[in-house]
């Protein structure tokens, strides 16, 4: 007898429960493009990205590798959202043109703010918690041409002072949840339920709430 319970699917997307970034990056005319994305994961001093090959992201950065990685928090939901539907490439992609549409403006389509970075010149998203510049070190092509794998290096990190633990260079990780992706839903993240052997923020954070 079997105790298998699973089943074979083929789920449109593999969305699996992953953080919603906010990428500004430099346009031709020196405007900015805001783009939601949500295929995003760090490895040390490392963002790896998932772009789709056609979006003006991707052709922003393979002229000016220079970009912000604004980390969204549950509570924006609704603003990315708005982004969702937009693109900055003009004219807009035969194969986008179904569900996408041209916004030059998106910071004010989207109720975000703009603030001036301190390395690169694209400019951080002031309502995130955490703003990463970066500068791409590697723009790889994949899925057949569908994506760009985009490696970027961290330069500088800028987070909300209340959610780093005082005195310490540490995210509380009590107190900041980024914005998930959950097949093509929006969570924030659930409570605590252990912390890994290698936490730098257990003692404090339990001594402190």
């Amino acid at each position: 007898m079997t105790t298998d319970t699973h089943r074979v699917i083929r789920p449109s997307i593999l969305y699996f429960g992953t953080p919603v970034v906010l990428l500004t990056t430099e346009n031709d005319d020196g405007t900015t493009n805001l783009a939601p994305i949500s295929s995003a994961w760090a490895l040390g001093q490392y963002v790896v990205l998932g772009l789709g090959s056609e979006s003006q992201t991707v052709r922003n950065l393979a002229e000016r590798p220079e970009l912000v990685i604004n980390v969204a928090s549950p509570e924006l939901w609704e603003r990315v959202e708005r982004l969702a539907p937009l693109t900055g490439a003009h004219p807009v992609p035969e194969s986008k043109r179904a569900v996408y549409r041209f916004e030059p403006d998106k910071f004010a389509a989207a109720g975000l703010t703009p603030t001036d970075s301190h390395l690169v010149a694209p400019p951080r998203v002031a309502e995130c918690g955490l703003q990463l510049e970066a500068r791409v070190r590697a723009l790889t092509p994949g899925g057949g041409g569908l994506f760009f794998g985009v490696e970027c290096e961290v330069l500088r990190v800028h987070a909300d002072e209340r959610i780093v633990v005082p005195g310490t260079h540490h995210i509380d990780p009590a107190l900041w949840s980024p914005l998930i992706y959950n097949f093509r839903h929006y969570h924030g993240l659930a409570p605590e339920v252990g912390h890994g052997f290698r936490s730098e923020t257990a003692r404090r954070t339990a001594a402190a709430h």
